[in-house]
């Protein structure tokens, strides 16, 4: 990859789930994990309603068929028993989005620095809402702050956000990425090719890599308009220097054809499935993709 180079599984994503006015709180956060919000919270933490639920992850792999190795995982919002995302997400009411965004950076870090293997450290792909960042170098402090206690390196952090509502303030998301890139991070625009995050996003500004939308990569062995647009992607992602992932990716066909097409990243359930608070063993032999598994 050109730039430093990073990935969702089967999930209901954040955005548009905070909107909801109505919600059932149910649980209790632990807070033996978190640091002291005194000494990392930016004002919109400060303001914001303590959560009063708990919740974990699930890891699934990322893998680049290039170096034939897991790349990285991407850390998925799960209740404490492993229920789905949505159990958790819609307990999240909008005066909450600060603390939530910031508690699950502090716990996707957390956990990756006890699973991922030691020596040989994969990248950890962490969501985010850019309406839940305050103040990108403000709403760091928390992420810092729990790398430093993990000894987690910062260029193994990749960011991914998802626009699924039309983008009103484009110079406070492109602040967010000029801030993460500064520190080091990796930024990535998730579901691309789906609502709002598309080509005319990235007029404005450039991540380091796209994940395309699974409904783009579904079937795309049959479909030669998914393999149209497949095509002018990449070669848009070439021209402004940015790395390719297909996530999703469900068949040996839908694979194939991606591999074929030119993408190096991938992730979805045909390799391995989610797995809570744990990494997940491929689903198909090494030797099938060419890929080694590093965990």
């Amino acid at each position: 990859m050109s730039r430093q180079g990073v990935a969702t599984g089967r999930g209901v994503k954040l955005s548009g789930l905070l909107n909801h006015s109505t919600l059932t709180i149910r649980a209790f956060i632990r807070t033996d994990e978190l640091l002291p919000m005194s000494e990392t919270a930016c004002p919109g933490c400060q303001t914001s309603r303590p959560l009063d639920f708990q919740f974990s992850m699930a890891f699934q792999p990322i893998l680049d068929i290039a170096s034939e190795r897991v790349w990285g995982y991407e850390a998925l919002v799960r209740g404490l028993n492993g229920e789905g995302a949505y159990s958790i997400l819609s307990q999240v009411s909008a005066d909450q989005k600060y603390r939530f965004d910031q508690a699950c950076r502090v716990k996707a870090i957390s956990l990756a620095s006890r699973l991922f293997p030691a020596g040989e450290l994969p990248h950890l792909s962490i969501n985010f809402l850019p309406n839940a960042v305050y103040e990108p170098s403000a709403c760091l402090r928390a992420t810092l702050a729990a790398a430093r206690k993990s000894s987690f390196p910062l260029t193994s952090i990749m960011f991914e956000f998802t626009e699924s509502e039309q983008m009103t303030d484009v110079a406070h998301l492109q602040n967010i990425i000029a801030e993460y890139r500064k520190m080091g991070f990796i930024t990535a625009l998730d579901d691309f090719g789906a609502g709002y995050a598309g080509l005319g996003l990235l007029a404005d500004f450039q991540p380091d890599l796209i994940k395309i939308d699974m409904h783009l990569v579904r079937g795309i062995d049959t479909s030669r308009a998914r393999q149209a647009i497949l095509a002018a992607t990449l070669f848009v992602a070439r021209e402004l220097d940015i790395t390719v992932l297909a996530e999703g990716v469900e068949t040996a066909a839908e694979f194939a054809a991606l591999k074929a097409a030119g993408v190096t990243l991938f992730q979805g359930y045909y390799f391995a499935k989610p797995a809570f608070e744990t990494l997940p063993a491929l689903a198909v032999h090494p030797h099938e993709i060419g890929v080694q598994h590093v965990a």
